[in-house]
């Protein structure tokens, strides 16, 4: 059963722009021309019952514009939409506060903007307060809170609805670490629940754990919609350009040491690099005078930004020494954990803490699928069974 569908659905606004000419003065002092953009632009889509869409692209997308259209926030150019059962919609979770009121004085103002009976909000006070982590300042004006304690309690409020479908916008962008961790196991529930959920945010990671399905938009029109982790690596692919065959940027002539390639392949050189499977890594650098003890690190992120794993050349238990000339540094993996997808690449050179040269996005490394991994990595490991004999007496 489709709870949610969008069909050829645009939007289009209107964008008053000062005319910066001279000749503006002739027609008036304030004469203003109007520009029409197209946040959303001809986006066909539908939700199952109970499935979990993400929606990931870069800013000005369009991924906000559709969920204020699905939430009547705003209304449609041209298209049609079908919304099937109660929608909550957690845009601007902290939207309807009001700062001379208290907490819970703005937990029923919020609630009741956001559809709930009085008595509904009276009966989950107490979990609402618990949840939002605010319990000994509950009855201090909100304009005494913390900006995290404010987007807090509007997410709580939020977060306790009942509803049928649920669209969330960056949601994981709120509080602290273990607050978000609160959020993905109420994200979680609802899940389970059988809820229908649209969930928008930059946490790539967030999206590939939680999301059944994704789409991935580009000025306000539907690039690919799939299975969450292609979605992600085209993303990934559009957002960081594969610079990792050379890097040409003129080396500095104070520079001690620089990075200028960086390269992956198998031991094979043929193969394409496979989750559980052998990798090497080459870094090639340039050095215009001796250097002792260098430091050379390749670190892997997850599409979220975080670090996934680092590559250095610390292990080695020979110190190193560089010599004025260019080289090329090998790391060899003998088993590659990190499970299929596409990952940026930074690059560094320091010597004895100070850095060298550092290069941020300069490549990125697509990881096949190989070794069956469920999880963020795989672990090489062997597996037998020992039968012991039974014991009398």
């Amino acid at each position: 059963m489709i709870d949610l569908k969008l069909d050829r659905v645009s939007k289009k606004y209107r964008i008053r722009q000062r005319d910066p000419s001279p000749r503006r003065w002739y027609r008036g002092a304030f004469s203003q021309s109007v520009a029409e953009v197209w946040a959303v632009n001809d986006v066909s889509f539908e939700v199952q019952q109970g499935e979990v869409l993400g929606i990931v692209g870069h800013n000005g997308a369009g991924k906000t514009t559709i969920l204020k259209l699905l939430s009547s926030i705003t209304t449609p150019t041209r298209g049609e939409m079908t919304i099937r059962g109660r929608l909550a919609a957690l845009i601007e979770v902290s939207s309807g506060f009001h700062p001379e009121l208290t907490g819970r004085e703005n937990v029923y103002l919020h609630g009741a903007m956001l559809g709930m009976r009085r008595s509904e909000i009276t009966r989950k006070m107490d979990s609402i307060v618990e949840f939002s982590g605010v319990e000994k300042y509950i009855d201090v004006p909100v304009k005494r809170y913390s900006s995290g304690m404010y987007v807090r309690l509007g997410f709580s409020v939020a977060a306790h609805l009942d509803p049928d479908i649920v669209l969330l916008d960056e949601v994981l962008a709120v509080g602290d670490v273990a607050f978000q961790a609160k959020c993905l196991d109420r994200i979680a529930e609802l899940r389970k629940s059988g809820r229908t959920i649209v969930f928008v945010s930059h946490d790539l990671a967030s999206v590939y754990r939680i999301c059944d399905r994704a789409i991935l938009l580009d000025r306000g029109r539907v690039l690919l919609d799939g299975e969450p982790r292609s979605v992600i690596d085209q993303y990934q692919k559009r957002t960081f350009a594969d610079s990792s065959a050379t890097m040409t940027a003129e080396m500095d002539s104070q520079q001690p040491a620089r990075c200028v390639n960086i390269s992956f392949q198998t031991p094979e050189s043929s193969d394409s690099i496979r989750t559980g499977y052998p990798m090497i890594a080459r870094l090639g650098y340039r050095a215009t005078q001796r250097i002792l003890d260098p430091v050379f690190r390749i670190s892997l992120y997850w599409p979220s930004g975080y670090l996934c794993a680092q590559l250095t050349s610390e292990s080695s238990a020979v110190p190193l020494l560089l010599e004025p000339g260019v080289g090329v540094v090998e790391f060899q993996c003998p088993v590659l954990p990190v499970v299929p997808g596409l990952y940026r690449v930074d690059i560094a050179i320091e010597t004895r803490g100070r850095p060298l040269d550092e290069q941020q996005r300069c490549a990125t490394l697509f990881v096949h699928a190989g070794r069956p991994a469920a999880g963020d990595f795989y672990i090489e490991n062997a597996c037998s069974i020992r039968t012991e004999a039974p014991r009398f007496g």
